[in-house]
């Protein structure tokens, strides 16, 4: 079965934009575990956007990089913008699919996502998005991956080949452009659809769709952690 596409958003919350925007900005990738203590994830894995994945229940971010958002379109050498987030998406699909990863974690983020190091036979799950063009190595957090992120620049590849914004920085400006307009600057919308709670970040497809309807039961959320903490799950992008 071919790995299915998702990605996340959010949960009613009581603190305000400025809260938010900083766990945004942080994405708190800490170190935990040492080598020798690490936890090692294995098995069939479902890729949720470029750089996150679940395997066996587990949500396990890609370590030292950041991906394109699934809605992220960048600026191409035509008048069609690229679709930097889906092809980054299903780039990271094509290299499980079929087979079984290995990850090694080395920490969990603010999120409480597994950090990893992850491999599919002898491939770097971390560094082959790097070395494409479809990540960028996330020095706030890591070196571990310049080298290879100058070289794709160098060779005009991915993100480096049209007129990206990066991830972070896509990030932090559509949560700004909807905070004010959101309750308490709580930006997520956390959606009831035939019964199943569903939360869209900012940056998701439907988000701009999708209305709150409170005496429904549906609710805002400030971050994804209360989003998940309240049994809401991120919408899937096929």
């Amino acid at each position: 079965m071919s790995p299915s596409i998702r990605f996340a958003a959010g949960s009613v919350c009581a603190v305000g934009a400025a809260l938010a925007l900083q766990l945004i900005s942080q994405e708190a990738h800490t170190s935990g575990a040492s080598s020798r203590s690490a936890t090692i994830i294995s098995g069939p894995a479902r890729v949720i956007d470029g750089d996150t994945l679940e395997i066996a229940g587990h949500k396990v971010r890609l370590e030292g990089i950041d991906a394109p958002e699934i809605n992220q379109h960048c600026a191409g050498r035509s008048s069609r913008k690229w679709p930097a987030g889906r092809v980054a998406a299903h780039a990271l699909a094509q290299w499980v699919r079929g087979r079984d990863v290995i990850c090694r974690q080395v920490g969990r983020d603010g999120f409480g996502r597994v950090l990893g190091r992850c491999r599919v036979g002898n491939k770097d799950l971390n560094a082959e998005p790097i070395r494409t063009g479809l990540a960028w190595a996330f020095r706030k957090y890591s070196q571990s991956f310049v080298r290879q992120e100058q070289a794709a620049r160098a060779a005009g590849r991915g993100v480096w080949r049209h007129t990206c914004q990066p991830a972070w920085d896509f990030r932090a400006n559509r949560w700004r452009d909807v905070a004010g307009k959101a309750p308490t600057g709580c930006a997520i919308k956390g959606n009831i659809t035939r019964g199943v709670r569903i939360y869209h970040m900012p940056w998701s497809r439907w988000y701009g769709r999708t209305r709150i309807e409170l005496a429904k039961g549906e609710r805002w959320f400030c971050d994804e952690r209360q989003a998940l903490a309240a049994g809401w799950r991120p919408a899937l992008v096929r």
